[in-house]
């Protein structure tokens, strides 16, 4: 086995970040549209969340944001002229379009990808599809940018594996991590990888949502399994309770979080948890559930709070020890506050709760663990990676210097057809790749 250690790649908040409600079945997306966002904030917020898990002792790294507005994409859909004109026209005559194409919702890089470490592949090396979010025009568009960033920062081959996304079309939606966890034992940290998928694509008999579009395929979590090498007993595919999606569990790290030997979950998170739990306990005898029932937290608790979209971590003092890092909402609801002070008390790995502000990425939809991508790295592996990703004090503070410098603090809708948001976030990207040392990332700088 090799020794890894498990690193936050957390999405930093781009320039855009505007409530645009684009995100169908994502209910608090929906709820904010068409107010003012604060881009600057939020970006901050996310900052002060990477600083404050780094503090703890977790390692913690930083993915850059995607060029936005998306000239190229309205290019493709035949909006021609200068860039300007562009933005005129199409604020005109299609402003969803704008809305969709200038989305800062590339922050949420849970959905980058999904990552399966080296000790769960076939070939020893840590493997990496991107998703292709085919579900939502304003996501499908990220793929081919966040391609680039993985391949630059995970470039070494002897370590990394790169695969292109899955093809396009709703048979083989892929939603990327958010739908994937890793499991292991404490005792000998072999791995299992669970793949959650909210329907079957060609096979009809299988339940699906009704309301909400499932944007996850079980073909699509097959595929991605079979292109990382994973054997039969390193993968495991469960369904998602299509009524939840319906609920508005857009994606399954809504309503389940796993890390370790932990897999802590809503009652009615899944159509066959029983099911999970045995194919589970058979790789991991070590394996602890912890099932909230749905009279103490109800699905729609879970949902408008987040519970679940919390990150559990391991103690970095003491690994059969975790944390919950939560949303303030878990705290500000009652019923979900008091719940996690119950579990405190209880026989659980979880030993303890605590609290983040990120309530811009919340008002739109996303929470702690839709911000960060998880990737297992060797000490060898990690030494590899040249660009300067790996968040420090140095970097942390030259970031928080490059977004108050950079970023509004005031975005409404109408403000995404200013030509000269467009100037100031081609202006902000150019600098972060030098400050991050990623060389020209994006098509602006490639002419």
């Amino acid at each position: 086995m090799i020794k890894e250690q498990e690193y936050n790649f957390d999405g930093l908040v781009g320039p855009t970040h505007n409530f645009a409600g684009l995100s169908l079945g994502n209910i608090a997306s929906t709820g904010s549209a068409a107010s003012s966002s604060n881009p600057k904030e939020a970006a901050l917020q996310g900052l002060k969340k990477m600083r404050g898990l780094s503090k703890m002792g977790y390692f913690q790294g930083v993915l850059p944001p995607h060029e936005r507005p998306h000239i190229s994409t309205l290019r493709k859909l035949g909006f021609t002229g200068t860039d300007t004109e562009i933005l005129a026209t199409v604020s005109k005559t299609a402003p969803h379009l704008l809305a969709a194409c200038s989305s800062a919702s590339a922050m949420w890089v849970a959905n980058a990808a999904t990552v399966s470490p080296a000790n769960n592949t076939s070939d020893g090396r840590t493997h990496f599809t991107p998703a292709n979010l085919a579900a939502m025009f304003h996501r499908s568009i990220e793929h081919p940018i966040t391609e680039r960033i993985l391949k630059r920062i995970f470039s070494n081959t002897d370590h990394f594996a790169h695969h292109t996304p899955l093809p396009t079309g709703l048979q083989f939606g892929d939603e990327g991590a958010a739908n994937h966890t890793r499991l292991f034992s404490n005792s000998s940290h072999s791995g299992i990888e669970i793949f959650v998928y909210g329907m079957s694509a060609f096979d009809r008999r299988r339940p699906r949502p009704a309301k909400f579009p499932a944007r996850q395929t079980l073909e699509a979590s097959e595929a991605i399994a079979r292109a990382h090498g994973l054997t039969n007993d390193k993968a495991i595919f469960v369904q998602q309770n299509p009524n939840v999606i319906d609920a508005g569990v857009f994606h399954n790290d809504v309503i389940s979080v796993g890390n370790g030997n932990c897999l802590f979950y809503h009652q009615d998170a899944f159509q066959d948890a029983y099911a999970l739990k045995a194919a589970v306990s058979k790789q991991i005898p070590d394996a602890v559930f912890i099932e909230v029932p749905r009279e103490e937290v109800s699905v729609a608790e879970a949902v408008s709070t987040y519970l679940f979209n919390t990150q559990l971590l391991s103690d970095p003092d003491n690994s059969a020890e975790m944390r919950l890092i939560a949303p303030m909402e878990c705290r500000e609801n009652s019923r979900v506050h008091s719940y996690l002070e119950a579990l405190l008390a209880k026989d659980t790995p979880i030993k303890d709760v605590s609290y983040i502000d990120v309530r811009q990425s919340m008002k739109n939809g996303g929470g702690p663990a839709c911000l960060r991508l998880r990737v297992s790295l060797s000490e060898e592996a990690r030494n590899s990676i040249d660009a300067r990703v790996f968040l420090c004090d140095s970097l942390f503070h030259d970031l928080c210097y490059w977004v108050e410098s950079h970023y509004r603090d005031r975005l409404s809708p109408a403000d995404l057809a200013d030509p000269d948001l467009l100037n100031e976030c081609r202006t902000a990207l150019d600098e972060l790749t030098q400050i991050m040392k990623l060389g020209s990332i994006y098509e602006f700088q490639q002419g």
